[in-house]
């Protein structure tokens, strides 16, 4: 099962009860974080989530509701005791910005790698077993969406290794995708899998205007974590020229990209209450929720 605990809600600023936009994902024991706003270490320490096992960052863009939480993040690792490196992950900008922050934090005991991603194609990497992929999206500076997969290895069938009389012993070597010799024989994965299973697959946009390119990159997300800046939608205005979406944007987002829950996030001080503006979203798309910080969910397989 995939763990996820949205860190903090907020946009812009911090508010007494709303901590900056970050998102923390675990997964056997690993955990990475997606931005990194003020807050971002008070949330984990309210919650427990231990530090040390942080084994990547991944920014979306370098405002400072998304970044200035960095620094104390990176010395709470340390303290931790971690030595192993620790990867951080964004666009253009990534070496410079991280650069400037830690200044304050010239002494870790692990060292940083720093991974820029390119832009206009999007890119896709790993961090452990989860499966990363990076979109383009309209923002008032370069920005990035996310989506995380957990892939799912094909059901193994053990009658079929009983019918080819294969020794319980090596099982567990076709079940990982090897290929195994037995007495002169030899064995292959797919003689003893059933077909692919669904994953899961987690999307995360902030700070974005909609498109049609979001729309095929989030299709059949269970989650999608989305921007919803202003309830309202006489913000429209607004939320075009700073490059953000309303909370009808998003919930036409995901109708249209198939998603089977939409968390909206990274709301404006200016919307204390963003609970009132729910039910325009789920006019739209029933099944909405209003982030909010620590809100936590465990996606699990289906069948």
């Amino acid at each position: 099962m995939l763990d996820l605990c949205l860190l903090g809600c907020g946009g812009t600023m911090p508010l007494p009860d709303r901590f900056l936009t970050s998102l923390l994902v675990s997964y056997k024991g690993r955990r990475l974080l997606i931005d990194c706003g003020e807050g971002t270490q008070v949330s984990m320490k309210m919650e427990n989530t231990g530090y040390k096992n942080i084994d990547a960052i991944c920014f979306t863009h370098f405002h400072a509701d998304h970044i200035t939480g960095l620094p104390g993040v990176l010395l709470a690792i340390g303290n931790a005791g971690r030595t192993e490196p620790l990867a951080l992950y964004g666009p253009k900008g990534l070496i410079e910005v991280i650069k400037g922050l830690t200044v304050i934090t010239p002494f870790l005991p692990y060292e940083l790698i720093l991974k820029e991603l390119p832009i206009n194609e999007g890119a896709s990497f790993q961090v452990g077993e989860l499966f990363l992929s990076t979109l383009p999206v309209e923002h008032s500076l370069t920005c990035i969406a996310y989506h995380i997969e957990v892939k799912r290895g094909p059901v193994f069938l053990p009658d079929k290794a009983k019918d080819l009389e294969i020794p319980p012993y090596y099982w567990k070597y076709l079940q990982r995708g090897e290929e195994i010799e037995v007495e002169n024989k030899r064995f292959l994965p797919e003689q003893v899998l059933g077909p692919p299973r669904k994953g899961l697959k987690l999307g995360y946009v902030t700070d974005a205007r909609p498109s049609d390119a979001l729309v095929d990159f989030l299709k059949d997300c269970h989650l999608l974590i989305c921007e919803g800046m202003y309830g309202d939608d006489e913000k429209l205005p607004g939320a075009i020229t700073y490059g953000h979406m309303l909370f009808s944007e998003a919930a036409h987002l995901a109708k249209k990209a198939g998603v089977h829950e939409l968390w909206l996030t990274h709301f404006s001080p200016s919307m204390p209450d963003p609970e009132n503006y729910l039910e325009i979203a789920t006019d739209i798309f029933p099944n909405t929720k209003i982030g909010f910080d620590r809100k936590s969910e465990k996606l699990t397989f289906t069948p």
